[in-house]
């Protein structure tokens, strides 16, 4: 039984063998928004919170909900349904943080609900070039295809730009 889970774990759907150190970069946590899913890589993703007290920082785009205390470490807020100009909703029992490290600092992602983490090969995802804006720097770093299901794959980096969520000076120190 124990040879079975483990067997489990190291091959994907198609049956292939996962290769750890190789695939971890394939590895996506899904997450939704309304009725679309969305992706970010795991590799930056530290863990997944419940949504907690937040304090408001002024000064700061409306969609930085504001920071955290998650153990001592002060955590800024980004509702992602603002981000990308959505309407907001209330917060519910599903509503989560995903708490990312992006660069040096760490990030809170307000959204609907984390659905699962999956592995996209590359020859599964349409780079953003196909879709226009390829003269930029878009947030959408692919569209990731898993069966029938598509999911928008964001690139962390330029979601979560530091202009967007630096912290005032104050604030910060």
């Amino acid at each position: 039984m124990a040879q079975e889970t483990a067997e489990a774990k190291t091959t994907r759907p198609d049956g292939l063998a996962l290769r750890e150190a190789d695939n971890i970069d394939e590895m996506y946590l899904t997450f939704a928004l309304g009725s679309e899913e969305y992706g970010v890589n795991i590799v930056g993703v530290t863990e997944i919170v419940g949504m907690q007290r937040i304090m408001p920082v002024p000064d700061v785009p409306n969609y930085i909900k504001g920071v955290i205390n998650l153990r001592g470490k002060v955590i800024p807020l980004m509702d992602v349904r603002l981000r990308f100009g959505m309407p907001e909703r209330a917060y519910d029992e599903r509503t989560v943080v995903i708490v990312m490290d992006v660069g040096e600092a760490p990030i809170g992602l307000i959204v609907d609900g984390v659905s699962e983490v999956l592995e996209i090969p590359p020859s599964q995802v349409d780079r953003h070039t196909q879709f226009g804006r390829s003269t930029t720097r878009s947030v959408i770093a692919g569209i990731g295809r898993i069966g029938e299901r598509v999911a928008v794959l964001l690139d962390t980096a330029v979601l979560v730009s530091d202009s967007d969520v630096a912290l005032p000076a104050d604030m910060a120190a």
